[in-house]
């Protein structure tokens, strides 16, 4: 009979919220509507959502907020026993700025991590040689500009500055009781995104596209090989660099906000990623190429979907609500610990309170993973779970 090998882990991205290593809690007020933004964003967060949006602003608009990612994931290997696993802190965060300079131009700056994963498997964990730990961290510098040539009618655009960080720990080999190698390397990416958003007819539907361009990182860094036994130091190579490629994927987001109701707004995304860009990381080790190592995954470009809902009960209060269908880009003979995923179905609940200038926003995202299988022939088995996203942002706005 198999068992079950379950770890909680507290991360930025991968097993629990967006499919891939992508994150989209990027401001509660949309993460409680199903993180839903495209038409519907109109204030300092449509910098991640889609620029023209920020032609919402009255003034000023700045926002500043982060995001807890809890998720409860469980992997059955063939013919394993259980394994617990531990907690790996790592929780996104966000910060906008946008300014009105003229009411047909508005520009502003963002800070926010659009690509994320960090899992830690326990000690003696049965995949330790794929991966023990796996860790990547991207952190987007988004100046925005936009424009609106007629007043239904908005357009924006920026420069993404993204800088990276990558760590892999994974045991050398069985045949080598204990021995390690640590990757640790860094990277800066460039790209643009643009966007627009149309009111048709005019204060009753809004339609907006996004894109994003892909960036690319050529994660440069440290390949440390520990805890060798002697009489194994001549089968290790020794600590030296290493390189990899990592193209985070161009994106395009297509989305709808209809208000049937003069405080109601009812919004749909559809969100495609080009995931398919990423076919296989080649770790290439600088001194000793031969023991270079490619990682096959051969993901699948897919689509999301989002809808979302927003109420407001009093002048100061508004209610929110969610829901996102997520697949998963990984087939099923590539899927592996060191970047777990299966398909998501997202419930999302939140609220918003204004006090004058000031504002705060809460949300709560229930994640079901559900079954996903998987063939790799070094580990075959299941994955699924549960996770729990809460997420505070803090807003002036005049």
């Amino acid at each position: 009979m198999k068992k079950t090998l379950t770890f909680v882990t507290l991360l930025a991205a991968s097993a629990s919220q967006a499919a891939g290593v992508a994150v989209d809690t990027q401001a509660s007020r949309a993460t409680g509507m199903g993180s839903v933004g495209v038409a519907s964003a109109r204030d300092s967060s449509a910098i991640f959502y889609n620029p023209a949006g920020i032609l919402g602003v009255n003034t000023l608009d700045v926002q500043l907020g982060d995001s807890l990612i809890l998720v409860d994931l469980g992997f059955t290997p063939e013919g394993s026993g259980t394994e617990e696993s531990q907690f790996t802190p790592s929780p996104p965060a966000h910060a906008y700025f946008a300014y009105k300079l003229h009411d047909k131009v508005a520009a502003g700056v963002g800070v926010f991590t659009p690509y994320g994963a960090n899992s830690e498997w326990p000690e003696g964990f049965s995949g330790r040689f794929l991966a023990q730990r796996s860790k990547l961290q991207t952190f987007n510098l988004n100046p925005t500009v936009a424009f609106a040539p007629v007043d239904w009618v908005r357009l924006g655009a920026g420069v993404q500055l993204q800088y990276g960080m990558f760590g892999l720990t994974s045991f050398v080999n069985p045949l080598i009781p204990g021995a390690l190698v640590e990757l640790s390397g860094t990277s800066w990416g460039f790209g643009y995104n643009a966007g627009l958003q149309v009111d048709l007819p005019r204060g009753l539907v809004t339609v907006g596209a996004h894109y994003r361009g892909q960036v690319t990182h050529d994660f440069e860094g440290d390949a440390d090989f520990r805890d060798v036994p002697p009489p194994a130091v001549a089968l290790v190579p020794p600590d030296q660099e290493f390189a990899l490629t990592w193209r985070m994927p161009a994106t395009l987001g297509l989305g709808v906000a209809i208000h049937p109701l003069p405080r109601l707004t009812l919004a749909a995304d559809a969100n495609w990623f080009d995931w398919g860009s990423t076919r296989e990381l080649t770790v290439e080790l600088r001194t000793t190429p031969q023991f270079s190592q490619t990682l096959h995954k051969n993901w699948h470009t897919r689509w999301n979907f989002h809808l979302g809902g927003e109420y407001g009960v009093s002048d100061a209060l508004a209610v929110r609500a969610g829901f996102i269908y997520d697949p998963t880009p990984t087939p099923e003979n590539t899927l592996s610990p060191d970047l777990p995923d299966a398909d998501r179905l997202n419930f999302a609940l939140g609220a918003g309170y204004r006090l004058g200038a000031l504002r705060a926003d809460l949300a709560y995202q229930l994640v079901v993973l559900r079954d996903q299988r998987s063939t790799l022939e070094a580990l075959p088995g299941t994955y699924n779970g549960m996770g729990h996203v809460m997420g505070l942002t803090l807003g002036y706005s005049q």
